[in-house]
């Protein structure tokens, strides 16, 4: 088969496609004929050394394709091994990409328990562009922030996949959103996606600005990703308000203040991932809706190292997916 097979950690560049084997399916593993991958973080992270996985490895967690043993369409879970509790993750969890062979090639053999029905409404890009972002943002919404309808929701650097799945989420929920980036094309474009505004964050005073949007009361529930900004995303939350965070792309250390904290009832959430369960109820979401995942660019699977800079260059509004 067609892969792209990283055999040394670096830049983009290390992503070339060449032949490799076809997977052979262990116990209670199907075969998928992948149609589309599509990239997360995650994925730059494994290319880089920073999750030393042993190599060689082909990358990629999310992919949709054929079933080749029943010839459904499909799309794939990418958490193995949460076990029974979806509360929290059993110490055997991982994710497809790393250390598992992941999506980035024409075959893929998974567990057959982390194979669903593909969204009828989806394209194969679309599908693709689902599973670790879209599954990411719903158990930090849902099963952990507890979102509710009528709620306020701050997605903090709209942008990602998971930020963009969660605002889709979020309306259809019946939540109103409020977003912020450094682009103000991006908040343009979360605002056609059914946010309410958007705020640029390049501005000092920007959490004061959320608060103006809120009459002052602030918002219920911050997802936040980039970690540094945990002070700012406390100061716009109303009392007994909840963050909800899963990523630290803009650095790993904070300062907050305590007692401001305690006094507000505030909630700090860690999530990550989520279990096939939730995953089951993702698809039932996105089934009931109207909406898609937001795909920035679609490109061959020969061009994975130019799809990798897209995606750390920051530009992208949405999944950048690999067409197989």
């Amino acid at each position: 088969m067609q892969a792209v097979v990283i055999h040394e950690h670096g830049g983009p560049e290390v992503l070339v496609p060449a032949e490799a084997p076809d997977p052979s399916p262990g116990d209670s593993q199907v075969v998928v004929e992948l149609r589309a991958a599509a990239l997360n973080r995650r994925d730059t992270f494994v290319r880089k050394g920073v999750y030393p996985f042993p190599l060689p490895l082909i990358l990629g967690s999310d992919g949709a394709g054929i079933r080749r043993d029943t010839g459904e369409e499909v799309v794939i879970c990418p958490s193995m091994g949460w076990g029974d509790r979806d509360v929290v993750a059993l110490g055997d969890f991982d994710i497809l990409g790393g250390p598992h062979q992941g999506t980035y090639a024409e075959l893929v053999a998974v567990p057959a328990e982390n194979v669903f029905p593909k969204p009828a409404a989806l394209s194969w890009p679309e599908a693709a562009a689902l599973p670790l972002a879209g599954l990411t943002a719903y158990r930090a919404l849902f099963s952990r922030a507890e979102l509710r309808r009528g709620e306020t929701v701050l997605i903090v650097g709209i942008g990602s996949g998971v930020g963009t799945i969660a605002l889709s989420l979020a309306v259809q929920a019946g939540a109103r959103v409020l977003v912020t980036s450094s682009s103000q094309e991006k908040i343009d474009r979360a605002v056609t996606l059914g946010a309410d505004a958007g705020i640029l964050y390049t501005s000092d005073d920007w959490a004061d600005q959320v608060r103006e949007r809120t009459d002052g009361r602030g918002v219920d529930v911050v997802v936040d990703s980039v970690g540094v900004t945990w002070p700012s995303s406390v100061s716009t939350l109303a009392t007994g308000g909840r963050i909800v965070v899963f990523g630290a792309t803009g650095g790993t250390t904070v300062e907050l203040e305590v007692r401001p904290f305690y006094f507000g009832q505030f909630s700090l959430l860690g999530t990550t991932m989520g279990s096939p369960r939730e995953f089951a109820e993702l698809l039932d979401v996105v089934d009931r809706g109207s909406w898609a995942p937001a795909v920035d660019t679609v490109r061959p699977l020969a061009e994975a190292a130019a799809a990798h800079a897209r995606l750390e260059a920051g530009e992208h509004f949405g999944k950048v997916v690999l067409e197989i």
